[in-house]
């Protein structure tokens, strides 16, 4: 195995970890900043307000984007065992 193989297997794995997390991150940070204008507007600041609709989000997000997810992280461990034979040597 050559440094060019390492090198993509790292690409390639940082880059599916970045679409896996990319739209529950996503989430996340729309409705933080949402729930903090709405807090800085009306000048509420109550911890749980910021805390159950991420919650909610998050939940909603893995929902809608939990297949694709899995077939994205089934895609990368598919194209690795394929390629195993390859690595060696």
């Amino acid at each position: 195995m050559n440094e060019s193989v390492v090198l993509g297997l790292m690409s390639d794995a940082l880059w599916t970890a970045f679409l896996i997390a990319a739209p529950i991150l996503g989430t996340a940070l729309a409705i933080g900043v949402t729930v903090s204008i709405f807090q800085a507007v009306t000048q509420v600041n109550e911890m749980t307000l910021t805390f159950v609709p991420k919650f909610i989000g998050v939940f909603v997000a893995l929902i809608i984007f939990g297949p694709w997810m899995l077939e994205t992280l089934l895609n990368f461990t598919r194209m690795l065992f394929n390629g195993l034979g390859g690595y060696g040597g």
